[in-house]
């Protein structure tokens, strides 16, 4: 099978159609319209086997995992998703792999109401690059800078359990809870990105990142391009009880909450005239938050707090996810 039979048989023609693609798969290049008084987002991630996915991981999760770090990213600038291109690599043809991955893609796409609209296939080591684009009204942009000092601090979701998910899956933690040990490999296979919480806190947070290499690695990313300093509770932070229950200590707990990577939640500041709103608005539609600090004058500090007594990580745990 060659590489257009492929395209062809595979990704043409499954993916959710969308009225602001003029021309999708199949020509030189895509020919899509952004929305008139709308900013086009663009965020662009690569999966490669065994650094980012482990090696066996089954072509639906991978296909899962793909599009869903993609679609984070955008729920981070308060975008809603629209169109998405693929690069895959792979070393041979596998029609099995490549149904189980298509469909998935082709299933996600719908229920976010995305188009694939281009791509490529070569052949290599098992990777993946996808480019993930959506809109923004411009007065509504979230970003890593604009926290304030005395804003409060709030995640959606739990955190922790993606990293002790990928430990289980290596062999590195034993859970014998079944459901629990579940729950968690899945939140690392199966992160949800949290585009309608994004979407939602347009015009309320004053600064939004999701949380893909760890809490203290990514909130510091909010605390240098806002020039200030962040204070965490960690007594506060949402554990899961298949995280908490499971593990043989609070600490390890903390550690996997505040250190390992692929939860893909939403870690966002509010300051205090916004709270009700946010609160309002975030309770309407269900969406899991927790307020976990609160941002501060002291540019570049970061303290942590447990049960109001200061708290220590050690040096090698702080540092969270390092790609390089």
């Amino acid at each position: 099978m060659n590489e257009f039979n492929l395209i062809q048989q595979y990704f043409s023609g499954k993916s959710f159609p969308r009225k602001d693609v003029i021309l999708g798969i199949g020509d030189d290049a895509a020919i899509t319209q952004v929305p008139e008084n709308q900013c086009l987002v663009t965020t662009t991630d690569t999966l490669i086997e065994d650094v980012h996915f482990l090696k066996g991981t089954s072509a639906a999760d991978i296909a899962y995992k793909t599009i869903a770090v993609n679609l984070s990213d955008l729920a981070a600038m308060g975008a809603e998703p629209a169109w998405l291109n693929l690069s895959l690599s792979m070393p041979s043809v596998d029609k099995l792999w490549l149904t189980e991955f298509s469909d998935m893609v082709a299933e996600l796409c719908e229920y976010y109401s995305v188009q694939l609209i281009g791509g490529d296939t070569v052949k290599g080591q098992l990777s993946l690059t996808l480019t993930a684009q959506g809109f923004v009204p411009q007065e509504s942009i979230l970003k890593r800078s604009g926290a304030q000092n005395g804003d409060w601090i709030y995640v959606t979701g739990t955190l922790g359990d993606a990293g002790a998910g990928l430990d289980i899956l290596k062999g590195k933690l034993t859970i014998n809870d079944k459901e629990a040990r579940e729950y968690l490999v899945n939140r690392h296979l199966r992160p949800a990105p949290r585009v309608l919480a994004g979407t939602c806190l347009r015009r309320i947070a004053s600064a939004c990142i999701d949380l893909s290499d760890g809490l203290l690695q990514d909130v510091a990313h909010i605390s240098n391009t806002s020039d200030t300093g962040i204070l965490l509770q960690l007594d506060k932070l949402p554990i899961s009880p298949a995280l908490g229950k499971n593990v043989d200590s609070l600490e390890k707990a903390l550690e996997y909450a505040t250190t390992s990577g692929d939860d893909y939640e939403l870690l966002f500041t509010v300051p205090e005239e916004q709270k009700t709103s946010m609160q309002t608005t975030l309770d309407s539609y269900s969406i899991q938050y927790t307020c976990i600090g609160q941002v501060t004058g002291a540019a570049g500090k970061l303290d942590l707090l447990l049960n109001n007594q200061a708290y220590d990580l050690s040096s090698e745990t702080r540092h969270g996810y390092q790609h390089f």
